[in-house]
């Protein structure tokens, strides 16, 4: 199974981060009274700038939960199928040679999904198979991926496509002070990316190269239901966001990522690139120090959250895009793992090589 390629789309609306920080402050001047507490949370967030799923000024006058879906749906439906075709731009592919899409989201809903949807509008083959997944929140990247291989392991002449789509700003509470929300309100963005997942018949066929999955494992954490999270209610999607996750990146992610990869003799130094999802600086310093990676190991990610902030479960696919165009592997069949964590609580590893 190879990872063939990875499209990326943003909104058009990019916004600095002083920018979205004087509209909130200006929001909440009349009910907030430490506006400077809202400033330290979204400079310790380290993201520079965002891309907002509607121009800025549009968010004052989203009146209800329905209206902010009705423009998520729109939206997803653009940057959706952008991430689509700049995926399968890239490795010679049309929309018709799909066999199976994954789609993966938790910041809006839609029946029909919004991959049934992109099938007419980018004119999918009637026959694709269509799995719609609601809910992993930012571990869907890496759990988006583990699925699609395990699709083409066992149908190897196929292609598989995982579409995530993420516009968490239209998930924002504009009554809600608490600090998980100030926090959210700092740390998300905006954006879709899309992974093409290769059999190996088909891709010897055509060619198509790429890193090889070589297996996954998926980590469920048991009642850990309150660390991350939604709760819903009136004005839509409430954010859960608990002070455990770093402790929980630091002691359970390195012990399962250790486990995972003695299993396939191998050890943390032996993984010659990391591919992690941009959870936030906490997340990031406690999986650097609970792993002990090398100075430098999740560059790409550090500079993922810098330049468009936490994207739910596209940012793995960001760095993975990333990755993909700018790693050069040190000799052949070189491991890499992409890593998330995510609401359940859990985490999911994918561990490929890289190949001829």
């Amino acid at each position: 199974m190879r990872i063939a390629a990875v499209g990326r789309a943003l909104p058009d609306h990019y916004y600095d981060q002083e920018t979205l920080l004087e509209a909130l402050k200006t929001h909440w001047a009349g009910r907030y009274h430490n506006l400077s507490r809202l400033e330290k949370l979204h400079r310790n967030v380290q993201v520079g700038g965002r891309h907002l799923a509607v121009p800025i000024d549009v968010y004052q006058s989203l009146d209800s939960w329905g209206e902010a879906n009705a423009h998520w749906i729109e939206v997803a439906q653009d940057v959706g199928e952008r991430a689509i075709r700049d995926g399968l731009s890239q490795v010679g592919l049309e929309p018709q040679d799909v066999d199976a899409i994954f789609f993966v989201t938790v910041t809006g809903v839609a029946t029909p999904s919004i991959d049934a949807r992109l099938c007419n509008r980018l004119g999918f083959r009637s026959d694709i198979k269509r799995t719609p997944i609601f809910g992993l929140g930012c571990v869907a990247g890496a759990a988006g991926v583990a699925r699609a291989a395990d699709y083409v392991r066992a149908f190897p002449d196929h292609v598989a496509v995982l579409l995530s789509v993420e516009l968490c700003s239209l998930t924002l509470q504009p009554k809600d002070l608490s600090i998980p929300n100030l926090i959210a309100t700092g740390l998300f963005g905006d954006g879709a990316a899309a992974a093409v997942v290769v059999g190996e018949e088909r891709a010897q066929r055509l060619g198509i190269k790429g890193p090889r999955v070589v297996d996954t494992r998926s980590v469920f954490y048991p009642d850990t239901e309150g660390v991350m999270g939604w709760d819903i209610g009136d004005w839509g999607f409430r954010i859960v966001l608990s002070a455990e996750v770093p402790d929980i990146a630091k002691g359970r992610l390195s012990t399962d990522v250790a486990g995972f990869l003695e299993s396939k003799g191998l050890s943390v130094p032996d993984i010659g690139v990391w591919v992690c999802h941009p959870g936030g600086p906490k997340v990031l310093l406690s999986i650097e120090e609970g792993l002990q990676l090398p100075e430098g190991a999740l560059h790409r990610t550090w500079r993922s959250l810098e330049e468009v902030g936490n994207l739910s479960s596209s940012s793995v696919l960001f760095v993975l895009a990333d990755t993909l165009k700018e790693h050069k592997p040190t000799g052949p069949n070189e491991p890499g793992l992409l890593l998330a964590m995510g609401p359940g609580f859990c985490s999911e590893l994918v561990l490929w090589e890289w190949g001829e």
